[in-house]
């Protein structure tokens, strides 16, 4: 054989061999799961990670995504901030994730955020927050404050008739940003500041006695009082233990939670908090054909008839789906072909109706008020007659009301100031 016909038949092999190995690179398209399954989130985390699970095995079922079968990468971050962002780089460069769902806490969220920002990765966060934050490559299927907490202190107020409040949270990021928000939405209401106490615990607190006893005194001063809870992880458990030994009944000081569902209530005795109340965008008690289903489906996946679905659950189904839908539409996992793919997608949601992810890479959804019962189930007392658009900035923060986020081309701004006409930077 002479020369160019060995070089062309090494070149030949050589080509062969490469699409051979790309062809087994992508027999599978691998799904990031970054979830805490240890330290004090994984109360809470944990069954993100399960449904994600079910929800990748329905799909593959199904037959996958553009005819290959998905492949969860699973890790845990175990509670730790900073190891969050260690563990999504690892999912998007040795692991080679083609998206990924997780984190709970926005601590967690801004730790990882600059590694999917520096990766062009994509991170489907499924949890209530604060807001003040729009990223090109992160999605926010959970509720924004005006999907939530508003909405909840809207409740409390022409329903309940509350005029003191007590903002109650762990501290870091959200509440601390969501209890600003609300303490200028209450003030813009006629609040005044003495009828507003403000706390904040580290995470994994159970002392409550003395702060439940200041909350028990300041809502015994002539004026109806509610405790507004943006208390996070398994520092619920003992505040609700100690709202009940201490007789504090929500006939008389109601407490709406933002991080309290089903999943949380499982683990405690709800005889003595019924009557407390949660604001959420969906409950395992909804009346829909599509939440029968998916409870069934959870419960045969899990094996255990006792085990609860919650909020945080649905939105990582809301945004999964969503995802599969982006890159059928854009015909590759290429995160710049689905972010541009994902705007305008809807899909069914668990209340009976449709969420669409908007140019801001929030959702739309429905806001319920629900009471807790006796079982651990919620009460629904009220919903919005419609879907509410989550909004990147507040509309009551001086720093924000004048923002807007839309990552559309030509504005492809996650902070578009509309007075100056301006983009402030990555919107992030």
């Amino acid at each position: 054989m002479n020369r160019p016909a060995i070089l062309a038949a090494a070149t030949g092999l050589l080509m062969a061999s490469t699409a051979l190995h790309s062809a087994y690179a992508q027999e599978t398209i691998k799904v990031g799961i970054l979830h805490s399954l240890s330290g004090t989130m994984a109360i809470s985390e944990t069954t993100l990670k399960d449904v994600m699970l079910m929800l990748i095995e329905q799909q593959n079922e199904e037959g996958g995504v553009l005819g290959m079968q998905l492949e969860p990468v699973v890790v845990d971050p175990a509670s730790d901030w900073p190891l969050f962002a260690e563990k999504a780089r690892e999912l998007i460069e040795v692991e080679g994730v083609a998206a990924t769902f997780g984190t709970w806490t926005s601590v967690s969220r801004k730790s990882v955020l600059p590694v999917f920002e520096e990766l062009n990765g994509l991170l489907f966060y499924p949890v209530q927050y604060e807001g003040e934050e729009s990223s090109r490559n992160v999605f926010y299927t959970g509720a924004a404050p005006n999907q939530q907490a508003i909405p909840a202190v809207d409740y409390l107020m022409e329903v309940e008739g509350v005029e003191r409040w007590v903002l109650e949270g762990t501290d870091y990021v959200y509440p601390r940003t969501t209890n600003k928000i609300l303490e200028a939405y209450l003030k813009s209401h006629g609040v005044a500041d003495e009828d507003i106490s403000i706390n904040y615990t580290p995470f994994g607190h159970a002392d409550w006695q003395t702060r439940v006893s200041f909350i028990k005194d300041f809502g015994a001063e002539g004026k109806k009082t509610a405790v507004v809870s943006t208390i996070n992880g398994d520092a619920n458990v003992p505040f609700y233990k100690e709202l009940a030994a201490q007789g504090v009944a929500a006939s008389d000081i109601p407490v709406v939670a933002f991080s309290v569902g089903e999943e949380e209530l499982a683990g405690l005795d709800t005889a003595p908090l019924v009557g407390h109340l949660a604001a959420w965008n969906y409950f395992m008690s909804v009346d829909t054909d599509a939440n029968y289903d998916f409870i069934d489906t959870w419960l045969e996946f899990i094996g255990d008839e006792e085990r609860v679905t919650n909020d945080p659950m649905e939105a990582h189904y809301i945004g999964f789906n969503m995802w599969v839908k982006a890159v059928e539409k854009a015909g590759t996992t290429d995160p710049d072909a689905v972010i541009d793919a994902i705007i305008g997608v809807s899909v069914p949601n668990l209340s009976g109706g449709y969420s669409a992810m908007m140019p801001n890479h929030h959702i739309t959804k429905p806001v319920l008020i629900g009471e807790i019962q006796d079982d651990g189930q919620f009460a629904i007392v009220y919903e919005t007659p419609g879907l509410v658009v989550g909004d990147a900035w507040s509309d009551y923060l001086e720093g924000s009301k004048d923002l807007i986020a839309d990552w559309r081309a030509p504005m492809s701004c996650g902070n578009f100031n509309v007075a100056t006409g301006t983009c402030g930077g990555s919107g992030s």
